[in-house]
């Protein structure tokens, strides 16, 4: 029986690929900002729609440099969710900055913009909310607390490349959006991120940061790093957003068949669809509610397994539980967030995943379901 993976990259045709490098033999410029790097920054403002984009090396690269750029003062309050990536929460603590969770919704999982404004203090300098499996956060109502309080607002976009809502472009939110080019994600570079923005003096930082702080040949004005892409990463991103409205396309038909089979599983929840929002199809979760499936989360995850399907348990644990931040977090002050992290899976998802495959892992599903319950 072959193996169903949870993830597969998209890769555009060899030949495309091996087409667009060609010309690097002849110009042997492989990095620092080269023709394929400007190029691709140019083609992903226009597709995002976006005002600025600013390539790195990575996402998380992107998001830690974004929010020194913004020279906030250290030791400071930044309100975030514990249900993320790794990345998001190290990005935040690398900066010298004191994450404070907020708890999750549990109809998308995104942070709870009802509970932001009670933690808010007199040392919060900004909010870092992150759009899940490529659901929005309440973005118009965090934009209206952070302006209140005169906060900045960066939001971790690695799961919504592509998403729009009511037809305006996500990285087009908050002060500044990170986005993800991981070989796992919806669009990839291979590896790499941008950082979207609309504040020239920013994007000046940002350039700056990005290239070790130098200003000119004799000038380095800042304490920065090394995330510029290379314009091989370049090359597959210019290959890779040709295609990728059809292999969104193809992700949606993944979708709506893991739907058809599940939405009849007693004790499976699935994700909810958000009114006015064009998704990107970058992640299919679903909950399990233990008493009505017959089997935990982590149950069906063991059991999967011996079908050969793999699935991921994400996110799990929380950011808030890291055995690096030991001590210095109360899961328990996020309960919502805790308790779904228990019974979060995501299934294999894909743009070249066979439909049949999709029916095989749904008829696994319920079969274990039932084994368990007798």
């Amino acid at each position: 029986m072959d193996k169903i993976l949870v993830t597969r990259s998209s890769m555009p045709p060899m030949e495309e690929y091996m087409e667009e490098i060609k010309g690097l033999w002849d110009s042997h410029w492989l990095t620092n900002m080269g023709e394929k790097h400007q190029k691709l920054a140019k083609a992903l403002e226009e597709y995002l729609g976006v005002e600025k984009l600013l390539l790195f090396t990575n996402g998380h690269n992107a998001l830690e440099l974004a929010l020194q750029g913004l020279d906030l003062p250290k030791g400071r309050e930044v309100i975030t969710t514990p249900f993320t990536f790794a990345s998001t929460t190290h990005a935040i603590v690398r900066n010298g900055f004191k994450p404070v969770f907020c708890d999750i919704r549990e109809d998308n999982y995104t942070i709870d913009e009802r509970k932001i404004e009670a933690l808010i203090t007199d040392q919060t300098v900004a909010i870092v909310p992150v759009h899940v499996y490529g659901n929005l956060c309440a973005v118009e109502e965090i934009q209206k607390i952070a302006d209140r309080h005169h906060l900045k607002v960066i939001y971790d976009a690695a799961h919504a490349f592509g998403v729009r809502k009511d037809g305006k472009g996500v990285g087009s939110f908050g002060d500044a959006s990170m986005f993800s080019f991981h070989a796992t994600k919806v669009f990839n570079t291979v590896e790499g991120g941008a950082i979207c923005l609309h504040d020239p003096a920013l994007e000046l930082t940002l350039e700056r940061l990005k290239n070790f702080g130098i200003r000119n040949e004799e000038e380095v004005s800042f304490v920065g790093s090394n995330a510029k892409m290379n314009e091989f990463c370049a090359a597959m991103g210019l290959c890779n957003l040709r295609h990728v409205d059809e292999e969104i396309a193809k992700r949606g038909q993944v979708v709506s068949r893991y739907r058809a089979h599940l939405a009849e599983i007693s004790g499976i929840g699935l994700n909810a669809e958000q009114e006015g929002v064009k998704p990107n199809y970058a992640y299919f979760p679903i909950r399990i509610n233990a008493s009505q499936f017959g089997a935990s989360r982590d149950a069906l995850y063991e059991a999967l397994k011996e079908y050969g399907i793999f699935t991921r348990k994400y996110f799990y644990p929380i950011t808030n539980s890291f055995a690096c931040y030991e001590g210095r977090f109360d899961v328990h002050e996020t309960p919502k967030a805790l308790q779904i992290s228990t019974e979060i899976l995501t299934l294999p998802l894909y743009a070249d995943l066979p439909l049949e495959d999709v029916d095989r892992i749904c008829a696994a599903i319920k079969e274990i379901g039932q084994r368990k319950r007798s």
